[in-house]
């Protein structure tokens, strides 16, 4: 017999953005079997008092790096700890499948700094396939997957700095229809990453048109958010115009001084493209800061080729000269197009490389004056250091654009939290709590219905997951407790690993995964897929 779990007394916020209500929701063999005034009489197998809380659903992160740390670290407790119940993977363009031997070899060093590359791991697949059957009924949260466009590319031309060929482009066109056969729900590019960065409109059209012909979507990490950024947002628009594709702006911003006061700009193309037809949504975090790989602003034509040859570069004088000039005097593509304003970037982490563990302490513009050196020489060091795996976070948000995008209705959040190093992005253990504290209980920028339907049903339905994002009758229960009064990140940028405050239970698929605000063990997480189908047989591990 199924038993049953009755959360009683507590506020309802549904997620469909309807004010909060009192109620009862019934939970029975993974899904929500009713939902109540609470006026009722109170009968379960188990029953959970839930007096002056809020329960909702699950929160979904639209936007994240947990590819590898998911299975490295399966209690989660990042993202549990923040009402987090399902996740998108494969994000900007580069992750773990589809791969072969050498692609794996160089996306495990290209992306170290995103996810590390811990010894001993098993990299038995290589197959979309094949990652999200490792994944399933195996993680904490659900995980949903998007073909990551410069595995495609890897994989037929590896990091060659040209445009693809005719054949060549119909081998990733194959690919793509394999990957998304196989679970994918969309296609994400990195084009400031190499390398997707040189790739040119009209192939990233005719990969879409295949996402299309699937009913996925489109998340690009766009070519340009610096000295270009609109006309970065305005080349997706263009791609899913000609495509017909849906398309879901990744980590939405418009930052660096160079662009404070273009966002009605901005925001008016969101809003013309989604009057054209352009079935649009996108995601943004609540900080003012970015993460990502100190490699990744060095100019595209540095890190062409492999991973031994960009070492070279590195370690070469006159190649140097030139990486430095990009970065301090012409700008380079790698930092959006602008030079690099070095006393807003700090060092997050020096894998491999303890010796320069002082440089976390502060920016790199000052590390630099103590030992005399020019900071983008010290920037290089710690990349031959690292072996190219340090990664960064720099300063270049406004708020006022930070607070008006996530009160368009097209907003969903993510968190793009990073996991590893020294000292990450705090985003990736207090994003959720961010929103609910900061911006809704401080300082009313939302209400609580409406940020929670940003990170629920407005999520799910980009994910065309029917049954999931709402709490009514029939829907999975992914669900999260919290009191709003009291949910609080705790994370800071000097110490990012610290879970949330205020948040009670957390339920995966009707199963505790965050019971009194402690991690279970139990790992009921499932793969989401765009037809909604899961395979059977896959029990919840703990």
């Amino acid at each position: 017999m199924t038993s049953t779990t009755l959360f009683s007394g507590g506020w309802i916020v549904d997620g469909t953005g309807a004010p909060p209500r009192r109620g009862d929701v019934l939970v029975s063999g993974g899904h929500i079997a009713r939902v109540t005034d609470g006026t009722g009489p109170a009968k379960a197998d188990r029953i959970v008092d839930i007096t002056g809380l809020t329960i909702a659903p699950g929160f979904i992160d639209m936007h994240t790096h947990s590819d590898l740390q998911i299975l490295c670290n399966p209690d989660h407790t990042s993202k549990l700890s923040q009402g987090v119940t399902s996740e998108v993977l494969g994000q900007d363009g580069l992750s773990y499948a589809p791969v072969d031997d050498a692609v794996l070899q160089e996306m495990r060093s290209q992306i170290r700094g995103w996810n590390d590359d811990p010894e001993g791991f098993d990299w038995s697949w290589r197959s979309v396939g094949e990652y999200l059957a490792r994944l399933d009924g195996d993680t904490a949260t659900n995980c949903a997957y998007l073909v990551p466009h410069g595995n495609l590319r890897m994989l037929v031309m590896g990091n060659a700095d040209r445009l693809a060929t005719p054949d060549e482009l119909a081998r990733m066109k194959d690919l793509l229809r394999q990957a998304m056969d196989e679970g994918g729900v969309g296609l994400s590019t990195g084009l400031t990453y190499v390398p997707a960065m040189f790739s040119d409109t009209d192939e990233l059209v005719a990969l879409c048109e295949v996402v299309a012909e699937y009913g996925g979507f489109y998340c690009p990490h766009h070519r340009n958010y610096g000295a270009d950024a609109l006309g970065g947002y305005a080349e997706c628009f263009e791609i899913a115009r000609r495509s017909g594709v849906a398309l879901h702006l990744a980590h939405t911003h418009l930052s660096f001084e160079v662009n404070r006061g273009k966002l009605p700009a901005l925001i008016s193309m969101i809003d013309g493209a989604i009057d054209d037809g352009v079935d649009l949504s996108f995601d943004s975090y609540p900080y003012l800061a970015g993460m990502t790989t100190l490699l990744s602003q060095l100019p595209g034509w540095a890190l062409a080729g492999t991973g031994a040859e960009q070492m070279d570069r590195l370690r070469d004088p006159a190649t140097r000269e030139r990486i430095i000039e990009a970065l301090d005097v012409t700008g380079s593509d790698g930092h959006q197009g602008l030079t690099v304003n070095w006393s807003g970037v700090h060092i997050a982490g020096v894998p491999g490389a303890p010796d320069l563990a002082w440089l976390m302490e502060g920016d790199l513009a000052s590390c630099a004056a103590k030992l005399g050196k020019r900071p983008a020489d010290l920037a290089l060091d710690v990349l031959v250091a690292t072996d190219r795996a340090a990664p960064c976070i720099f300063f270049i948000g406004i708020e006022d654009h930070v607070r008006t995008l996530m009160q368009h209705p097209a907003h969903t959040v993510g968190s793009d939290g990073i996991l590893v190093g020294d000292r990450p992005h705090p985003r990736s253990w207090g994003t959720f709590p961010r929103m609910l504290e900061t911006y809704v209980r401080k300082e009313n920028v939302l209400t609580l219905a409406e940020c929670v339907r940003h990170m629920t049903s407005s999520a799910a339905r980009r994910l065309r997951l029917d049954d999931r994002g709402v709490i009514a009758p029939g829907m999975r229960a992914d669900l999260v407790v919290f009191d709003p009064e009291t949910i609080s990140e705790s994370a800071t940028y000097a110490e990012p690993r610290q879970a949330a405050t205020g948040i009670s239970h957390v339920v995966v698929n009707g199963i505790f995964a965050l019971e009194d605000g402690k991690v279970t063990g139990q790992r009921a997480g499932r793969v989401l897929r765009l037809d909604g189908a899961e395979p059977g047989g896959a029990e919840p591990k703990g």
